[in-house]
């Protein structure tokens, strides 16, 4: 993905800024500059972009544990700033980025602070490159040498009028060019990660499991007379049941059927998004999803669920090969190594 050209702009030096990144700053703070162009600003002060930083970076943390890596400082400031500010993980975009920036916390404003070291002169190296020094990058960029993209003081930052229109203009691909940079960092750092790009912005709405309720756990329900939920043993009858994913969305973020099971709504709601111990739950997993294949593949034949099931069996073609080919090894080999990750990148077990 390229940036859109401009004839009378050095695109090719703001492009230059994300080479050989070694931390998440860069994106984060040029993405927090396109979001406050687009909200009319030109005199944009640095601990609003370095909030906006953190609040753009505060739902992959926060909701999908992602790691940024052991250099990046992003991770550890939400933990701090989440705890100092008692911030819950789910606050809202606008009330999160206001807290930040009207706090009068002493160590709130040194935890960003922080990156006033780390972004804002440095972002602007490809325009001054035999410059190495702070103070000297913040002079020439006073008198937006080299055309470079914004002048620093030691409050805030000034967009140059030069590319004012250019940011605005492009604001939406400028931003897609940055978040898929993004992605890219992050899954070298994550590399057995499932989804990162769908894990750096927060979704309005979660995709309704309505269909899979209706047109397979419904069927099977119907067809055994009930099924037992694995966490609590109580019998689930149609309509009294949630549809839960065994592995937390919040890792897997997807909704493929041999990761959703029916489970007791109440428990449903207190499990959230914590890791089923596979020691205690696994085989009972295992044998409702087997029976779930076997039931579906009697009744509809022709779902487009089971099909879903290729991606762990590959050699499934029927309800004929189930005994030789849907084995607990096979579906353990998937499970295990995703819980494995999922609690390294910090999601906690159930009780």
């Amino acid at each position: 993905m390229t940036l859109p050209f401009h004839h009378r702009i050095p695109v090719n030096l703001l492009a230059a800024c994300f080479n050989n990144s070694s931390a998440t700053y860069k994106y984060y703070w040029f993405i927090s500059i396109i979001q406050a162009v687009e909200r009319g600003e030109t005199i944009i002060p640095k601990r609003n972009l370095f909030a906006a930083m953190i609040t753009n970076a505060w739902y992959t943390v926060n909701y999908y544990h992602v790691s940024f890596g052991k250099q990046d400082k992003i991770q550890e400031a939400i933990g701090l700033l989440k705890n100092l500010e008692g911030i819950t993980v789910d606050e809202g975009r606008v009330r999160l980025l206001e807290r930040l920036c009207r706090s009068k916390n002493k160590r709130t404003i040194e935890v960003l602070d922080y990156f006033n070291n780390q972004v804002p002169h440095w972002f602007l190296s490809p325009w001054f490159p035999g410059i190495n020094n702070k103070s000297a990058i913040y002079l020439a960029s006073q008198q937006f040498e080299n055309n470079c993209l914004y002048s620093i003081d030691r409050d805030g930052i000034r967009i140059n009028p030069l590319w004012l229109d250019y940011l605005t203009d492009n604001s939406r691909l400028l931003k897609d060019f940055c978040f898929w940079n993004l992605a890219l960092f992050l899954q070298s750092k994550n590399p057995n990660v499932p989804d990162i790009p769908n894990k750096l912005i927060r979704p309005i709405t979660r995709n309704s499991l309505n269909s899979q309720r209706t047109k397979f756990w419904d069927i099977v329900i119907t067809e055994n007379n009930g099924v037992e939920c694995i966490y609590t043993g109580r019998k689930l009858t149609i309509g009294d049941y949630a549809v839960e994913h065994f592995i937390p969305f919040n890792f897997v973020s997807h909704d493929l059927i041999w990761n959703l099971i029916p489970a007791d709504r109440s428990f449903n709601s207190v499990k959230s998004d914590k890791l089923p111990p596979l020691d205690r739950y696994f085989e009972a997993f295992f044998k409702l999803q087997r029976q779930a294949v076997e039931i579906i593949g009697r009744v509809e034949p022709k779902s487009k669920f089971l099909q879903e099931y290729l991606t762990i069996y590959p050699d499934l073609d029927g309800v004929e090969d189930l005994p030789i080919v849907f084995t607990p090894e096979k579906f353990k080999e998937r499970i295990q190594p995703m819980v494995t990750i999922a609690a390294n990148n910090g999601f906690q077990f159930m009780q």
